[in-house]
């Protein structure tokens, strides 16, 4: 049952996909209204899937790549549904459905089974480290998928260019506000799951830090996106600079990874 609710939620995502990319090709928002409630359909299939999951292996926590890229589609879907309670923003779900739909087919090609969750993976610390850090992690993305959108629509005002897709697409106050709270409460929640994992590492291997290929590149896109919230709230960055570099820094934080996960091996292999 839980393979099938994946399977749904997977079409789901790929449905409203096509969905959004084919309103911005007609320029038809009510397209984009109905990929939003496609998406919000493959959410909560979704989120049934993962609760069926849980309750089989006895944890919801991402213990692989494939369950980490499940649940990462699991919380860009819902922080972006969130979002649209708050701004007008469907379109931006043009953005975030591919990338929802690009992490659903890599977990697929692993999608056979979980293993038992080893001991020292369990614990309060290792959920707090987990939540956090993947909804932090989400909401930073989205911050720099506002950005792209952002540089997208300013273009073409600077271009004095109203064209239909213009129209369609967010007002740059909602793309900066979306990069703005997503900067605001992602970094917050990034830090909390960088400290419990922190703590719970000096508890499993007797040190906190252990100059590993992960906590390196965690720091380094700790103190980038530091750096970005720092230059927002105090300097007065907004806009088209913020989005810039908000986009920047998404790419540090995915080069890191790609590079750490390919290139080397780590202590948080655990099966």
């Amino acid at each position: 049952m839980d393979i099938l609710l994946f399977k749904i939620a997977l079409g789901g995502y790929f449905i409203c996909t096509v969905g959004y990319a084919t309103s911005l090709i007609i320029r038809r928002v009510l397209l984009a209204r109905v990929s939003t409630w496609i998406l919000l359909f493959a959410f909560i299939a979704h989120s049934m899937f993962l609760l069926l999951h849980s309750l089989r292996y006895g944890t919801m926590l991402a213990i692989n790549v494939r369950d980490a890229l499940s649940l990462s589609a699991w919380a860009l879907s819902g922080v972006y549904l969130a979002f649209q309670l708050q701004t007008k923003t469907r379109v931006l779900g043009a953005l975030v459905s591919p990338l929802a739909l690009i992490l659903m087919i890599v977990a697929a090609t692993g999608l056979g089974g979980s293993p038992l969750v080893p001991a020292k993976l369990q614990g309060g610390l290792v959920a707090v480290h987990v939540a956090a850090a993947l909804i932090g992690e989400v909401l930073l993305a989205l911050a720099s998928l506002a950005g792209v959108m952002y540089l997208v629509q300013d273009g073409f005002i600077k271009k004095r260019r109203t064209s239909g897709l213009s129209r369609m697409l967010p007002s740059l106050r909602d793309m900066d506000r979306i990069n703005h709270l997503s900067l605001l409460w992602g970094f917050p929640l990034f830090t909390v799951g960088v400290i419990a994992g922190s703590l719970w590492a000096g508890i499993v291997w007797g040190s906190r830090w252990q100059w590993d290929p992960k906590q390196v590149w965690t720091l380094l896109v700790w103190l980038v996106y530091a750096w970005l919230l720092h230059q927002r709230l105090a300097i007065g960055w907004k806009g088209h600079k913020a989005a810039l570099f908000s986009i920047v820094a998404l790419v540090v934080l995915a080069a890191a990874f790609a590079i750490e996960s390919l290139l080397f091996s780590t202590i948080h292999n655990f099966v």
